[in-house]
């Protein structure tokens, strides 16, 4: 078959290679003039930086395209498993490495905050449990079709699920099981993963936190870009065509079927159509006559982010690839965002610092922070006055935590608000992972990777199922190849 797809993120990529290498003539459409999507990369004076996401796990997923091409991905694709998973600072001196061997955690944990390594042990076990059982039927597959959902074994996944704490929050379940208010605080900072509210979404999301501690944390060798950069010449490789530059302005759709796309006054025709856009502007901007799925579409978005790109002209060996420094008051924190739609007065901050591993990110005796802080997706405030507002906070409390005054080793700054994300990535307002997470079921229930209504029309991508991050956009590449074959 001939197959389109629009957008080069991950998911468009990993579809563009399972497509080709099944047989299929693969070509895919790119705005930007590059491939990636969030998962880009720049430079700003002497230092280098990824713009999007920072935490790589399961690397199984990008390591997997290059064997079902028959490569040897050591050959393209080099990363390194991290000692520690996340470095956590707490405003009244408690620090806590998170060792991605299970007992050094676990004794961490114990002498750090005097939580036994049973109690966390159970904790963390229950959410294996919980990734072990929906993985296979929710994030695997796709949830929309009946073949899928007549499984007895889904039937009896669904039952189960209710057991898993779906009619509790995040934060009453880690509440409950932990009760020490810093270990607490550290698992309810999982929800931020889907970009979703702790004292909102529902506890069976516990199954995140078993990723990045089971699995473990990595780094690639070349940046985070190199994630996108590896995919992509990959899927030349193997036959795609990619040209980038390219703004799609139509999906054509005759007779309830995709048919092709419009490229200016130019229509471009081919047997199926995949959108590896977020899916509000695909249907507003590239099928605004067609029927669209309004109670899918109006779902509240997910949280977005004010990010600072700074290059230090010092170093800090205190630190680890990612940090985190936590607010006080964790509540209000989420109230702010999801609530009252403005930034926090105390917010906590992520730092990712990749120039202690990727070589050449930074000058010798400097680094390249990424400073990301959690803000709602974008309405029209005033982000500028936000920003200067932020920075000041932000400053005040790594100042007060480092023992610095850190304004005086900053000689490069880029600030990237959500109107800025959503310009260069189309996410719908900058929210970073599409619809949030926090009704019950509102985590398996994102817009299927088909259409409903349209033939021969799929979806790939963070903004659908099963959802946002690197290794669900690689699942759902996944998912749209098979709905494709089988359909």
């Amino acid at each position: 078959m001939k197959v389109i797809i629009i957008g080069s993120g991950i998911s468009g990529l990993a579809t563009a290679v399972r497509l080709a290498v099944a047989g299929h003539e693969v070509t895919v459409y790119e705005a930007n003039n590059f491939t990636g999507g969030k998962l880009s990369s720049f430079e700003l004076g002497r230092y280098r930086f990824d713009a999007g996401p920072s935490l790589f796990t399961m690397p199984q997923f990008v390591t997997s395209l290059f064997e079902l091409a028959g490569e040897n991905p050591k050959d393209y694709f080099k990363y390194n498993r991290k000692e520690i998973g996340c470095k956590y600072f707490w405003k009244d001196g408690k620090i806590l490495n998170a060792f991605g061997d299970q007992n050094r955690y676990l004794e961490e944990v114990e002498v750090k905050l005097g939580v036994s390594a049973d109690i966390l042990k159970s904790y963390l076990d229950r959410a294996k449990l919980k990734y072990d059982l929906t993985a296979p039927l929710f994030l695997e597959q796709s949830l929309h079709k009946w073949r899928g959902l007549l499984r007895k074994e889904t039937w009896a996944c669904i039952k189960q699920l209710f057991s898993f704490e779906i009619s509790q929050s995040l934060h009453q379940v880690n509440q409950k099981q932990l009760t020490e208010p810093h270990l607490v605080q550290l698992y309810d900072r999982f929800a931020t993963y889907n970009g979703s509210d702790p004292f909102q979404t529902p506890g069976i999301m516990t199954l995140v936190q078993h990723l990045e501690q089971h699995y473990g944390t990595y780094i690639p060798e070349k940046g985070m870009i190199s994630i996108s950069q590896s995919i992509t010449n990959l899927a030349i490789r193997c036959g795609v065509k990619i040209h980038l530059n390219q703004t799609v302005d139509e999906i054509l759709v005759s007779n309830k079927q995709a048919i092709g796309i419009r490229l200016k006054d130019i229509e471009i025709h081919s047997d199926v159509v995949i959108s590896n856009m977020d899916v509000v502007p695909t249907y507003r901007q590239l099928m605004p006559n067609c029927d669209a799925p309004e109670r899918t579409l109006n779902e509240a978005r997910s949280s977005s982010a004010i990010i600072f790109y700074w290059g230090i002209k010092t170093t800090f060996p205190e630190l680890e690839l990612h940090n985190i420094f936590f607010s006080e008051d964790y509540q209000a924190e989420f109230k702010a965002i999801f609530k009252d739609n403005t930034i926090p007065v105390d917010p906590t901050i992520y730092v990712n610092i990749t120039s202690r591993d990727v070589a050449g990110d930074a000058p010798d005796g400097c680094e390249n922070w990424f400073v990301m802080i959690n803000t709602p997706c974008d309405s029209g405030q005033d982000w500028e006055s936000m920003v200067d507002q932020l920075k000041q906070s932000v400053l005040s409390h790594l100042n007060e935590t480092l023992g610095v005054d850190l304004i005086n080793f900053i000689e490069e700054e880029y600030v990237m608000t959500p109107p800025i994300i959503a310009q260069r990535t189309g996410s719908f307002k900058g929210a970073l992972y599409g619809a949030s997470s926090n009704g019950k079921m509102s985590a398996f229930l994102r817009h299927a990777n088909f259409s409903q209504n349209i033939k021969n029309l799929y979806f790939c991508g963070g903004s659908v199922h099963p959802g946002g991050g690197i290794p669900l956009c690689l699942l759902s590449a996944k998912i749209v190849t098979d709905l494709i074959e089988n359909d």
